[in-house]
């Protein structure tokens, strides 16, 4: 039985300087973890080939597809605030692009398939626990509406990997719209190689956003996506862990999940992350990042923005001044949403804020008040101050709700629909999430996981099990996530 995957590659066709060619690393005893068979028939991908013994040898990375051109690719990136000139694939290999059915079309990319020449030392694997995260928590933010790259399967490789312990290791098999970052574009500016930069655009242009037309055109795309994508992180309380500019796609998609989570009790300095020790990507300040980021592409994109160096400043000033708006405008779209507003006005943005602070002040669950603010528009108003307390403040902001409300006249039934389709009731919660791979890794068990999984497929339903939409009960003030590397 043999797996067809119809790749028409385009990045291994351009410059060899671009990436290194090479192959996955194979592995002792490939064992099929996870399918996910949604994704395989949304790409027109035949799922019983997938998960026969030759798809699984594929899956792995010890048998290349037909057509696989595999390369990983160069880049550089600012990591915490500092620029490393040389980062590159160090544990991935991409094997090639095909059209899926929608007619988009997608990288194919094994994740801990080994060394590359861009592993700087690293075994290029990967472990059980840190594929399985990425799985979980990059198909709930496919259900969540939010752009992902998304994960295709989950293999064990039978080999141990070493990280401050021994673990079992997986290869993960990733979809992305493409792997272009930031830190593509920042690895040639570096290097004064200004025609691998144009052949960049050009790419990327072509790709991702055939109406940019040029480099200007293609750096305002790109700003309008992740203003756009950052705050439909806010709106779930998704805080990335990693910011880095390596880890920043130009298509607009979250990508590299590893010290990611979702906040529980609200509060805009949360970090989560082990290596985050000066709260850089704090959840509040995930859109001054991006920004930050932004700006670090506008850099790499000057010679191509305008001959003159003063010109081309200006030009990229200009761009990266409509992300501040652009992101507002998403924001309080959203939040509106939430709160049951259909059409944002002035004033909107206080109203949000006021009450985010009332959630602050309380330390109030995120994604359980703003569920609850679908039952206070139906006028049951003791979830809601179950989280928020029954005070006078409470009272006060309920007040200008309800006449923001008014405002907008539909029957409360209604509102409170669309306030339900909103605000999910589940999310990926922290605890939840380590039982499932605690239960993967140290007792092979994936039983928790694919409930778990099957839940936050659905995360607008209320689940029949109550404890997946509940915090942990310690509060998980010392959560800590940690990196897969």
């Amino acid at each position: 039985m043999t797996l067809i995957i119809p790749f028409h590659n385009t990045y291994a066709h351009l410059p060899d300087r671009l990436f290194a060619r090479t192959a996955p690393t194979p592995v002792k005893a490939p064992r099929l973890l996870r399918l996910n068979l949604a994704l395989a028939d949304e790409l027109g991908l035949d799922r019983a080939k997938l998960a026969s013994p030759d798809g699984v040898q594929i899956l792995a990375g010890n048998r290349l597809p037909v057509g696989a051109e595999p390369i990983a690719q160069a880049y550089a990136g600012h990591q915490f605030g500092h620029f490393n000139p040389q980062l590159g694939d160090g544990r991935a290999v991409l094997l090639g692009e095909f059209v899926g059915r929608d007619g988009r079309s997608v990288d194919l990319q094994l994740k801990g398939s080994g060394q590359t020449p861009w592993s700087r030392g690293g075994d290029g694997r990967a472990a059980v626990g840190p594929v399985l995260r990425e799985y979980l928590i990059s198909e709930a933010m496919h259900a969540l509406g939010i752009p992902t790259t998304r994960a295709l399967a989950a293999v064990a490789t039978g080999e141990t990997v070493i990280r401050d312990a021994r673990l079992p290791g997986a290869v993960l098999t990733r979809i992305a719209s493409s792997h272009l970052r930031v830190g593509t574009f920042q690895y040639f500016a570096a290097r004064g190689d200004i025609d691998a930069l144009r052949t960049l655009v050009d790419y990327a242009i072509t790709r991702h956003y055939p109406h940019a037309g040029d480099a200007r055109g293609l750096l305002a795309a790109v700003v309008v996506r992740q203003a756009d994508l950052i705050a439909n992180w806010m709106m779930v309380g998704f805080i990335h862990g990693v910011m880095n500019t390596d880890n920043c796609s130009i298509a607009g998609e979250t990508i590299d999940y590893g010290p990611c989570a979702f906040m529980d009790a609200y509060d805009p300095n949360t970090v989560f992350s082990s290596i985050d020790r000066g709260g850089r990507y704090r959840f509040g300040n995930q859109p001054s990042i991006a920004q930050w980021n932004l700006t670090r592409l506008a850099e790499a994109l000057l010679p191509l923005l305008a001959e003159d160096e003063t010109q081309a400043v200006e030009i990229a000033q200009a761009v990266l001044a409509g992300f501040g708006e652009r992101f507002t405008d998403t924001w309080i779209a959203g939040f509106a949403r939430k709160l049951g507003i259909g059409q944002p006005q002035a004033g909107d943005q206080d109203l949000v804020q006021d009450l985010l602070t009332l959630m602050a002040d309380h330390r109030a669950d995120f994604t359980l008040t703003f569920r609850s603010m679908a039952d206070a528009a139906i006028g049951q108003d003791a979830l809601l101050q179950g989280h928020l307390g029954n005070t006078a403040a409470l009272g006060d902001w309920l007040g200008r709700w309800h006449a923001r409300c008014r405002l907008e006249p539909m029957p409360d039934a209604m509102r409170h629909s669309a306030m339900m389709a909103a605000n999910p009731a589940v999310i990926p919660r922290n605890h939840l999430v380590e039982e499932a791979l605690t239960a993967a890794v140290e007792r092979g068990d994936l039983g928790p996981f694919d409930a778990l999984l099957a839940v936050l497929s659905r995360p607008y339903d209320e689940p029949t099990q109550p404890q997946y939409a509940q915090p942990s009960r310690d509060g998980q003030d010392d959560y800590r996530t940690f990196c897969g590397t």
